[in-house]
């Protein structure tokens, strides 16, 4: 049994093409979900969002294509294809799909 599920193992894979983006939607896939990571693929459909929020741990965010608005505070980070942020812990955020855009989420929980 691996930590890591969802995903094929021992295989060199497109992360794009293991989320999908659906009109109206955000769809997510768990990597993995335990006490001391979180990993999470997400595929935003335009115009949708994630309101705001905090987490117990760093959240690094991976934009693998098109570009999303976050909010991290006060100041909005506009991250493209290719790009990373990295959220603090306990800092408000939240996310506005800008595009159909797609993402890895790591969230690094206090040990």
């Amino acid at each position: 049994m691996g930590y890591i599920k969802n995903i094929e193992h021992d295989a060199v894979l497109d992360l794009a093409s293991e989320i999908e983006v659906k009109p109206g939607q955000i769809i997510s896939k768990t990597l993995v979900q335990n006490e001391a990571v979180s990993i999470t693929l997400f595929g935003f459909s335009k115009g949708e969002e994630i309101s705001t929020h905090d987490s117990s741990g760093d959240a690094l965010v991976y934009v693998i294509e098109g570009h999303g608005m976050f909010k991290v505070g006060e100041k909005e980070h506009h991250v493209h294809s290719g790009e990373v942020l990295v959220m603090p812990a306990t800092i408000p955020h939240s996310v506005h799909a800008e595009d159909d855009f797609k993402m890895l989420l790591t969230v690094v929980f206090p040990s």
